[in-house]
């Protein structure tokens, strides 16, 4: 899963926005790209629900 934001700085509702889209779609791995800071951002995310099974 790719989740694109175009904000100044990730926070964590961004974070649990991703996690949330994980969850809903049964996927183990995400990544949240941020286009909107100085810099490019990005965070990999793990769905630990079903990463421990």
């Amino acid at each position: 899963m790719v989740e694109l934001k175009a904000v100044v700085k990730l926070e964590d509702v961004h974070l649990a926005q991703a996690m949330n889209y994980l969850e809903a779609y049964k996927m183990e791995i995400g990544l949240l790209l941020n286009f909107g800071a100085r810099s490019l951002q990005f965070k990999r995310i793990y769905n630990n629900k079903l990463l421990s099974l």
